[in-house]
């Protein structure tokens, strides 16, 4: 692999071929086991229980909640954007990265723990939306901390099923998690107090069963991974001077290894619209194609599944062929299957004498939606690992968070601009469907600027200046 070198810089050597050689299943297993617990956290909290609680008519109206909580995760966003880098960074030099991944993680079970105390009135809305957002800030600075052990825990030739593993290992601890919910909570299989509705008691139990849930699943990897060493050449500095050094920092991987930079901004492009996927399925699923809330949840069942058999295959076919091979013909999927979407509806066909109703477009090629965005996402985090210098993944995976912060609206405008676009040109009822082109737009964008992007073994380690 290139590499450069510069006065008073850290050696120009990745993370990865600077750790272990071998690896251990333990620490893999331990590893992927915070995967599965924080899926508690995204899954039942962020998308399908919580926040659908928290915009109900308990709390003033759907439309005046939606929006309290749509600008407190806004907020949020800044906030993460702004500090992640910085704490990665300090979390590298100090040598306490897995102390960090403790503590954020602790603090995200505290504050879904205390949304037990959210009670359905309006008066706790604000209560809510404050203790969701400032999880999901601890929740990504947690996310540096743990993107970042990957090279601890993998050496350069299983990266990538290790990668993947994790996030299979995510998406299925999702559906474990929502099913034990629907059992006790939300559709309880037997009468026990947690299925009382009073004050929504159920749903307030939700939350803490999500905290429970994430902090044991998490405690494997505290226990079973190594401390991060302390940097030598680590000084103590300010925020402000971290701040300082990150620019530094920047400017010196984009004088050294350009490509780099460039693949943080071609993932950030991309990721949005592997996250509208999963964002807006559900809604073109009951919009588009008339499923019921119970065939939607199905759906999102047997979508998570497939998900995480295809986040495991890319990982095996990563550490063969490459990131870069494995994120584009996965985003070239992505394309066909939205496509074949958008173009057949949910109208009614018939190929060489078999039916092919719209809710078996829908169920098809959303499922290949599905096998599809595993692997994309899977490999880009792999892909970055590979390019970490040493003791600076932390900080590199800080800017991967910043950098998909900063597009965050791209996919979800599009998506509105073509629904828009098109509801004047259609049948009534026939303009969702036209936003699955935003998010096609916003993929195929991201697989541009992602081909001119060199594959990590061509790519030089980024030599960056000691704090």
């Amino acid at each position: 692999m290139n590499s450069a070198s510069a006065p008073g810089a850290t050696q120009p050597s990745s993370e990865l071929d600077s750790g272990n050689q071998r690896t251990s299943k333990g620490r893999i297993l331990a590893w992927a086991s915070w995967d599965w617990g924080s899926a508690a956290f995204n899954a039942v909290m962020t998308t399908f229980v919580f926040t659908v609680y928290l915009t109900s008519n308990a709390f003033g109206g759907e439309d005046q909640a939606s929006a309290v909580l749509g600008g407190a995760l806004a907020v949020a966003g800044l906030a993460i954007a702004l500090l992640a880098p910085v704490t990665g960074q300090r979390s590298d030099a100090g040598g306490r990265r897995k102390l960090w991944l403790g503590v954020n993680t602790g603090a995200v079970a505290l504050l879904t723990a205390l949304c037990f105390f959210v009670f359905p009135r309006p008066e706790f809305l604000l209560l809510g939306v404050s203790l969701i957002a400032l999880g999901n800030v601890f929740f990504e600075f947690a996310g540096v901390n743990y993107n970042a052990m990957l090279a601890q825990i993998s050496t350069p030739r299983n990266i990538g099923r290790v990668s993947g593993f994790g996030w299979g290992a995510g998406y299925l601890g999702g559906i474990v998690a929502l099913l034990i919910v629907l059992q006790l909570f939300v559709q309880p299989s037997f009468d026990w107090f947690g299925a009382s509705t009073e004050d929504s008691l159920n749903i307030r139990l939700v939350a803490v069963f999500s905290a429970l849930w994430f902090l044991v699943f998490a405690l494997p990897v505290l226990f079973a991974v190594p401390e991060l060493p302390r940097s030598a050449q680590a000084k103590r500095l300010g925020l402000l001077a971290s701040y300082g050094l990150l620019i530094r920092r920047i400017k010196a991987i984009y004088a050294t290894s350009p490509h780099t930079i460039y693949f943080l901004l071609a993932s950030a492009v991309f990721r949005d619209g592997l996250a509208a996927v999963f964002t807006f399925g559900g809604i073109i699923a009951a919009g588009t194609f008339g499923f019921e809330l119970s065939q939607v949840i199905f759906f999102a069942i047997f979508g998570n599944v497939v998900a995480a058999v295809g986040a495991v295959l890319g990982g095996l076919l990563d550490d063969r062929i490459g990131p870069k091979r494995v994120i584009i013909g996965s985003l070239v999927g992505l394309l066909v299957a939205g496509s074949a979407i958008l173009v057949l509806g949910n109208g009614d066909y018939t190929f060489l004498g078999v039916d092919w109703a719209g809710s078996t477009t829908f169920w098809v090629f959303g499922l290949f939606l599905c096998l599809f965005v595993g692997p994309a996402q899977a490999s880009s985090r792999a892909y970055l690992a590979r390019l970490a210098p040493h003791d600076e993944s932390g900080e590199l995976f800080g800017l991967y968070a910043t950098t998909g912060r900063a597009v965050s609206f791209l996919a979800p405008a599009l998506f509105t601009l073509s629904i828009t676009l098109a509801a004047p040109l259609v049948a009534p009822g026939e303009a969702q469907r036209w936003g699955i082109l935003g998010i096609m737009v916003v993929l195929l964008a991201g697989l541009l600027v992602l081909l001119p992007v060199k594959s990590p073994d061509k790519a030089p380690i980024a030599t960056v200046p000691a704090a």
